[in-house]
């Protein structure tokens, strides 16, 4: 009898390397491996050298406090309906796939038709609850003032950051009656001259962020010296991929079991660019002799402008610039309704106003998730496309968010990196940054804030080579501390037994550790597969030759763009017999790094897809098995969102 296979699953193809119908968990035989020699003494890279001696790393070493929450943008409505849907409280029909290019309607131009659909009742208290409390489910309609004696149109803006906002005002004009307007949200920043009372203040604000600016008190931010950068990509890749080298071989001792382990990832904290810092300064009307100037910051609470200071009021000196370079981001998030309500409150022409406080109000909350899950919008263009507001430095920054550091996963075996120079070994580190470009307002191009503050460091390393200048002579820094050292991929890390390393993108950078850490083993029956997603191989593949061993013997490459235009997670499919065997066996395990929203949920569907044709079990028993193997550590993703680069690769 024919297996009945569970609906969305995809059948595992049958290769030569993969028979759906065998389910002995059988190690297959005709697939190439390589059993590693008990000495290597290769280079690794082009900044390896030579092998030195350091104290031995724990995986287990305590981790960087958490992140602190950031707003993240609002779930759009129809992946909720989806979990109202699975949950049997909304029965909905099948739609057609949708056409991935096809432009999505805007919240606003069909929130009659969400509120008639969501009704009242226990469907709608749900969605409120996985909403983000200000959603289209709490619109109100417009209405006019009974106290007005006429029709006022709003005049909107005339210039570019306010088109590009696109935003939907309906019948909104100036005698419409708003309800439920945002307060004011309260001032949380000063500034006070320096009195003399106060030490000297050096800033380094082009270099170096200030003192209270700490990652985990009371250490500080690490100085690291750039000793060398390449660009891995080619000319034409859709995503440029940065190689750097970091000298860390003064970083302070903070524990005795605390170091940069294999897997890890190190914390960034990066600047917001000058030109923008200039930008929102010229908008505000902060003349430029003042910017520099040293004050004294007073806060009422809350950790800013620390990352993980403890909650308490503060007195600092520092500099405007330095807390606009340093401490507030000016492009990360979508805009706030605290932002839009200081904005509205320092208006000065009454059709701004009039559309800020709309923005702030239950009637404009449609238009208000429109601009918040639509295109980037940063800081100088929200404050270009209401030129008439400017409020004081200190009402802004009490209403923007923290500057966090971005953490990047370390690209080698931290233990075996070293350059020598005429007296010592230096220690390196090395990691890979990935930037990717996308239009702003202006039409020009946008990058992020850690990926293009990275970007500008490696061009400046790469024009002195170029012209023969050695880059350490240009003192290049990268901000830096020992972050992440106890992530999935640096803890679950294990010298020997069978492993498959999955990565795309970027997200391959740690398995190139992983793979120089097995060449130090001496157990010569360790066996590696590395599965790398790219778009092209021509333009794409990062670390090509720079894996220590013959790739073509563990290394698939699947692309996305060139060859069979695959992914992943078709590779998976393909391999399934290796796959089914790495969850059975004792000691195997399966590393998956990338992004969330597609290449992590999209591997672990083929896992699933593998466990149900080779085990004959079920959607839910399939899960289950995974989860299971998620629990013993044979299965580890470190998977990231595109939105939360804070985290890992912006």
């Amino acid at each position: 009898m024919a297996q009945l296979h569970p609906e969305g699953h995809t059948c595992c193809p049958k290769t030569a390397t993969s028979h759906p119908q065998d389910p002995i968990p059988a190690e297959p035989k005709d697939i190439p491996q390589i059993s590693f020699p008990p000495i290597i003494t290769q280079q690794l890279s082009d900044s390896s050298a030579s092998s030195i001696n350091y104290r031995s790393s724990r995986p287990d070493s305590p981790a960087t406090p958490a992140t602190e929450p950031e707003p993240e943008p609002e779930p759009q409505v129809d992946g909720l309906l989806e979990e109202l849907k699975d949950e049997g409280i909304v029965a909905t029909n099948p739609a057609p796939p949708k056409n991935k290019f096809t432009p999505l309607k805007p919240i606003s131009a069909d929130i009659g038709e969400v509120q008639k659909l969501l009704g009242e009742g226990e469907a709608k208290t749900k969605l409120e609850k996985a909403c983000c409390g200000e959603g289209c489910c709490k619109f109100q309609a417009l209405e006019l003032d009974p106290e007005s004696k006429g029709h006022l149109p709003v005049v909107v803006p005339e210039n570019d950051a306010f088109r590009s906002l696109q935003i939907r005002l309906g019948a909104l004009s100036l005698d419409s009656k708003l309800t439920k307007t945002l307060d004011l949200p309260p001032e949380t920043v000063s500034f006070l001259p320096i009195s003399n009372n106060f030490a000297p203040h050096e800033s380094k604000v082009q270099k170096h962020p200030p003192n209270f600016v700490t990652p985990h008190p009371p250490y500080e931010v690490f100085s690291a010296k750039v000793h060398h950068a390449r660009e891995l990509t080619k000319p034409g890749a859709e995503k440029r991929t940065y190689h750097f080298d970091l000298d860390v071989t003064d970083y302070p001792e903070e524990t005795g079991t605390v170091d940069f382990v294999v897997g890890g990832a190190v914390g960034v904290c990066v600047p917001n660019d000058e030109a923008i810092v200039d930008e929102v300064f010229d908008r505000l009307g902060v003349l430029r002799h003042v910017r520099d100037q040293p004050v004294i910051l007073k806060t009422s609470g809350g950790r800013w402008p620390t990352i993980w200071g403890d909650e308490m009021p503060r007195e600092l000196v520092t500099t405007r610039r330095e807390l606009l370079t340093w401490c507030s981001d000016l492009q990360s998030y979508p805009p706030t309704k605290p932002l839009l309500r200081v904005l509205a409150e320092y208006a000065n022409t009454p059709n701004e106003k009039k559309i800020l406080m709309y923005l702030s109000s239950a009637q404009g909350q449609a238009a208000f998730c429109d601009i918040r899950s639509g295109p980037h919008l940063t800081i100088p263009q929200i404050l270009h496309a209401f030129p008439s507001s400017q409020p004081p430095l200190s009402r802004l920054i009490s209403v923007l968010s923290t500057l966090m550091p971005r953490f990047y996963s370390l690209s080698q075996d931290p233990m075996i990196s070293c350059q020598r120079d005429s007296t010592q070994a230096r220690r390196l580190i090395e990691t890979a940054i990935t930037v990717h470009e996308t239009y702003n307002w202006r039409g020009g191009p946008r990058k992020g804030v850690g990926s293009g503050f990275m970007e500008r460091v490696a061009q400046k390393a790469m024009a002195a080579e170029e012209t023969g200048v050695n880059p350490l002579s240009l003192d290049l820094r990268v901000p830096m501390f020992r972050g992440l050292m106890a992530n999935p991929l640096a803890r679950q890390f294990c010298m020997d037994g069978p492993m498959m390393l999955i990565g795309s993108g970027v997200g391959i950078a740690p398995f190139r550790g992983f793979v120089h850490r097995r060449l130090k083993s001496q157990n010569v029956t360790n066996k590696v597969w590395v599965v790398q997603g790219i778009r092209d191989s021509l333009l794409d593949q990062i670390y090509s030759g720079d894996w220590g061993v013959h790739e073509d013997k563990i290394k698939t490459i699947v692309q996305s763009r060139g060859g069979n235009h695959e992914y992943v997670q078709d590779a998976v499919r393909h391999q399934a017999d290796l796959v089914w065997f790495l969850l059975n066996a004792l000691d195997g395990r399966i590393f998956v790094c990338g992004s969330a929203k597609g290449m992590g949920e999209g591997v672990e569907q083929a896992v699933v897809d593998v466990i149900i044709d080779k085990g004959n079990l079920n959607n839910e028993e399939a899960h289950a098995y995974l989860e299971g193997k998620k629990n013993e550590g044979q299965y580890i993703a470190d998977i990231y969102d595109q939105m939360q680069s804070i985290k890992h690769a912006e």
